[in-house]
């Protein structure tokens, strides 16, 4: 069972970064692939990106290719979305989400593949 607790969401300016982050429960941290999901208003909950278990494989949607970092600190039982160059379209409730990894290599990109989320963070972009 893993607990998932994001946090670092609010309001900030077009053209400006936040830091999000998602605190896990449990001793087997290392062994969950982790994925960053975001919904928009009137939107469906989509894939922002994903790492694997030890941080060496990443996916990012192409929208935010090159403006958006997920990275995990497995000491700390902590995952991360470092987010710069917000733009409006940006904003959305984002979660955090975790799965069991069939191999350490994975990362994962469908909603139906994780098992575990958070509750939420609202990031709101203003122009």
């Amino acid at each position: 069972q893993v607990q998932l607790v994001e946090s670092g969401g609010g309001l900030v300016q077009a053209g400006g970064s936040l830091r999000l982050s998602c605190a896990a429960s449990g001793r087997t941290f290392s062994q969950y692939a982790m994925g960053w999901f975001r919904q928009g208003p009137g939107k469906e909950r989509e894939v922002v990106c994903a790492i694997n278990v030890n941080g060496e494989n990443t996916y990012y949607q192409d929208s935010v290719k090159g403006r958006f970092t997920i990275s995990r600190d497995n000491a700390k039982n902590t995952v991360y979305l470092q987010m710069n160059s917000l733009k409006p379209e940006d904003t959305a409730v984002y979660y955090c989400a975790a799965r069991l990894a069939t191999y350490s290599g994975f990362y994962y990109r469908s909603r139906s593949e994780y098992g575990y989320w958070g509750q939420g963070t609202q990031v709101t972009v203003s122009s």
